[in-house]
């Protein structure tokens, strides 16, 4: 692939899925985006899909595309994408993230693997103050 089709690295963002308590005593789970650049993201646009493969009977399962849009996202500030249910964790999840930075867009998938969204892989997330996975 031609260098100047890459477009400009995505440094210093992250998708998180935290895990929190509910008022019935339950786990609940929520996808966040993380700017942890120095300047302002803009014009965010985010794809979120889960695919794979059922272990049981071997058919591929796919989930259906959500999209999500955020109007800015300062430095140094989380925003939640979605609410995520524990029974796709065993999928792969995928998250598109697409966004301007001064007149320049950048653009990254962040993947969960199956089975890494799990409370063993989960610690403490800058910015949310919560446990949980991240990806970079």
């Amino acid at each position: 692939m031609r260098e100047e089709l890459k477009g400009p690295k995505v440094e210093n963002v992250g998708v998180a899925v935290i895990q929190t308590i509910n008022e019935l005593n339950e786990k609940e789970y929520n996808a966040y985006l993380l700017n942890l650049r120095d300047d302002i993201m803009e014009g965010i646009i985010i794809t979120s899909k889960g695919y794979g493969e059922n272990t049981n009977t071997g058919e591929k399962v796919r989930t259906s595309t959500l999209r999500h849009s955020l109007e800015v996202l300062l430095p140094n500030e989380a925003a939640k994408i979605e609410p995520i249910m524990e029974e796709v964790f065993g999928l792969s999840n995928e998250y598109w993230v697409s966004f301007w930075v001064n007149d320049v867009m950048y653009d990254k998938k962040f993947v969960f693997l199956a089975e890494s969204i799990s409370e063993k892989n989960m610690k403490e997330i800058p910015l949310l103050g919560e446990k949980g996975v991240m990806i970079l």
